[in-house]
């Protein structure tokens, strides 16, 4: 029997120099006024290439890939448990090379791109040379696929894209928009939809304006409009009628990576609300000594701790599976629980730092909107709901229970009356 909550000696060690690396060194960025993804900024990349190649030395470079694509190949544990210390700095991921969404896309390409595709948009993006979007969701669609109006249509050389997509996240960083359009309007509805490489600079792309989330003084969230935007047919990913699928074989590990780098906030949170509550002075002590505040603290804690394993077990299952299919009702769940394990920590922080903890001089207010975006992004908390019932209820889809079924009380002491018969017949004979 297998089962274990130790990790390797060996990867410790280098789990014990990121964290390290993280606080002293990629930490401090954050706070400097650039953008982690404005990589035309020689500044930028003045401060972030020395610490990317540092990572690149301790063979932590990009992890979430294989080895032919110049990763490491780990697994989903071993990732997730890297993604909890990169979680709580803003620079982390793009220093070690794993960034949303160009992980995504780039697990994207590397599946469904063509030999050209992976020379032109794949290779600079693992190297963090440029930057992707992901230009999916819609404004009167959401992230319902099955909504969405943006067309492309096939004349013959080219594909000529028409239609509008918001929340492109970091779509005035990119250099190549992954788009998902509409090409065929009659098929049924999860293969009406193909998926795309749009180069930013193609005539017809314009970004009406770069949305922040509330409290950023500098949006990059994208809305973008395509006006008779046309590309190569060789641009298309995978098959047509395919981007579905695709989309689903993208969002599955970033899932898990969203909730383990929630993980890594929670914890942050956790540290900045205890050591708040022992140093913060009353009249008869500090406000660690008020059970109402303790309570707050252990809620916190087994929340955290639930959730973190949770998030691991899911992890271990996609190592155990390497199919999100069959993990897709944990992979919704742990979606589903994240937002509110991460809003109820920030909420409780906030709280217990008083004024200073709505103050602009601390980041927490960040952190609760930050708890609502995750309710958010890659499918509304409703959504992934839904999904776990679905899955849970197919085994017992073929059930037909009687009116009085047979786990009521009656049905089960007539069974166990009969099954021990013989013990009331020995005993009426010993009598």
């Amino acid at each position: 029997m297998a089962w274990d909550f130790e990790t390797e000696p060996g990867f410790q060690q280098k789990l014990d120099w990121m964290e390290g690396f993280v606080r002293e060194k990629v930490e401090p960025l954050g706070l400097l006024g650039i953008h982690p993804y404005d990589v035309k900024n020689p500044r930028r990349n003045a401060l972030v290439r020395p610490l990317q190649d540092e990572v690149k030395r301790q063979g932590l470079w990009a992890c979430h890939l294989g080895p032919e694509l110049g990763g490491q190949g780990y697994g989903q544990v071993k990732l997730g448990l890297m993604n909890e210390i990169l979680g709580g700095a803003s620079f982390a991921p793009i220093v070690f090379g794993c960034q949303a969404p160009d992980t995504g896309n780039a697990e994207i390409i590397a599946h469904y791109g063509t030999p050209e595709q992976k020379t032109r948009y794949l290779e600079p993006l693992l190297q963090n040379e440029i930057v992707s979007a992901f230009s999916m969701t819609e404004p009167q669609g959401g992230s319902d696929p099955t909504s969405f109006v943006t067309s492309a249509e096939f004349d013959g050389e080219c594909w000529v894209i028409n239609g509008e997509k918001w929340f492109s996240t970091n779509g005035k960083w990119a250099d190549f928009l992954i788009v998902m359009a509409v090409t065929d309007p009659d098929a049924p509805r999860h293969e009406r939809m193909s998926m795309f490489i749009v180069p930013v600079d193609t005539p017809g792309v314009e970004i009406l304006r770069n949305v922040g989330v509330y409290g950023q003084e500098n949006g990059s969230e994208s809305y973008i409009r395509y006006t008779d935007v046309r590309i190569p047919g060789d641009h298309l990913l995978g098959e047509r009628g395919g981007a579905f699928a695709i989309s689903q074989t993208r969002l599955g590990g970033g899932r898990v990576h969203h909730a383990m780098r929630t993980v890594g906030s929670c914890k942050r949170l956790l540290d900045a609300m205890s050591r708040r509550a022992v140093s913060r002075k009353t009249r008869t002590g500090t406000i660690a000594d008020y059970q109402s505040v303790q309570m707050q603290i252990a809620d916190s804690y087994i929340e955290l701790e639930q959730f973190k394993l949770f998030v691991l077990k899911t992890a271990w299952m996609i190592d155990k599976h390497q199919d999100y299919r069959k993990v897709r009702k944990d992979i919704a769940a742990i979606k589903a629980l994240m937002p509110k394990v991460y809003h109820d920590i920030a909420q409780r922080c906030i709280h217990i730092h008083g004024s200073l903890g709505v103050s602009n001089e601390m980041p927490f207010v960040g952190n609760l909107i930050g708890s609502m975006v995750m309710g958010i992004a890659d499918g509304p908390t409703e959504v992934h709901k839904v999904t776990v019932a679905k899955q849970h209820l197919r085994a017992y889809r073929d059930i037909e229970d009687p009116m009085f079924p047979d786990y009521s009380l009656i049905e089960r002491r007539a069974r166990a009356e009969q099954m021990y018969d013989p013990v009331e017949e020995i005993t009426e004979a010993a009598e």
